[in-house]
């Protein structure tokens, strides 16, 4: 018997074992049990916001971040855009090349720009830097972009906006439409320029407008694109954030999760990942789960650690 038909025969004698002992051939996939929720073991990434953080100076090296989280058991990565010294093609090429041999998707790109403002030449630099960020994100091969709308800035730092919650007044003479209508001018035209680069922009549920699930909401249901979704992060409402987080999980890009070993630096949230995992199965989401961790804690212990947590959730 040559191989071929060794080969061909054996097939055929596995294929009918099951009838030769009087058995129906069995399903390849059972059925779930009836009523049960579906449930998908998703990759899971970090982002190197979770090793450079508050501006530790010895994990801002992309590269570095790489090979921990290769080493630690991760899927892909996400990039912290404010984290590159040097964004040059070259350089940008090079992180691509490393990932790529080191079994890593990258799989987000974070970047901040602001919409909020009555000035429109400084609402048309955030357009034309955002339009920058798209085109490194092409050049990289990422394909979920996080935007921002902008806050107001009348807080006098970032400390006294998380002092109050996120929460800020308008600008004397201005409006929250108004904000509204500057920032939804500002992504359709941004639009036609993540379609043409295939990168999905995520607007975060972060401050200024994307504050509140309906803030949120409003800008992505107004211009109903693909190329605009939602990136959702776990840590970013503090107050009730299991409802909030049902609301976005279906509009989901990129699902960013927080964790605070070591205590937060502006405040910890103790987070319930089995009861947000079942909010993000029962909205069918198959997507990456970056982990964003933001405590205090030393980073490597601190991530080895929460990406043990988020496998046994998701």
């Amino acid at each position: 018997m040559n191989r071929r038909h060794f080969l061909s025969a054996a097939a055929m004698g596995a294929a009918a074992t099951p009838l030769l002992h009087g058995q129906d051939a069995a399903p390849a996939t059972p059925a779930p049990a009836g009523g049960a929720r579906k449930s998908w073991k998703r990759r899971i990434g970090v982002s190197t916001y979770s090793y450079w953080g508050f501006e530790r100076e010895e994990w801002r090296p992309i590269p570095k971040c790489l090979e921990s989280a290769a080493d630690l058991g991760f899927d892909g990565v996400e990039i912290l855009q404010r984290q590159w010294t040097d964004r040059s093609p070259a350089v940008l090429n090079n992180v691509k090349r490393r990932a790529f041999s080191l079994g890593l998707d990258l799989m987000g790109y974070s970047t901040h720009q602001g919409f909020v403002s009555p000035d429109e030449e400084k609402r048309k630099k955030n357009i034309n830097d955002t339009i920058g960020y798209l085109e490194e994100a092409y050049i990289l091969g990422i394909p979920t972009m996080r935007v921002n709308s902008g806050t107001w800035g009348t807080r006098k730092d970032f400390d006294d906006l998380m002092a109050h919650r996120g929460a800020e007044e308008p600008l004397p003479g201005y409006t929250t439409e108004d904000a509204f209508k500057w920032v939804i001018d500002a992504y359709a035209k941004l639009i036609p320029e993540a379609e043409k680069r295939g990168v999905v922009m995520g607007l975060e549920n972060h401050w200024g407008l994307g504050r509140t699930p309906e803030g949120v909401l409003r800008v992505v249901n107004e211009l109903n694109s693909p190329w605009l979704q939602v990136t959702l992060d776990t840590g970013n409402f503090l107050e009730d954030p299991y409802d909030r987080l049902k609301i976005l999980a279906g509009k989901t890009a990129l699902m960013q999760t927080k964790t605070y070993q070591g205590g937060g630096v502006w405040y910890t949230l103790d987070l319930d990942y089995a009861r947000i995992a079942g909010i993000m199965n029962d909205a069918g989401y198959r997507g990456y789960i970056s982990l964003e961790f933001e405590g205090k804690a030393a980073p490597e212990p601190s991530i080895r650690e929460s990406l043990a947590m988020l496998r046994s959730h998701f």
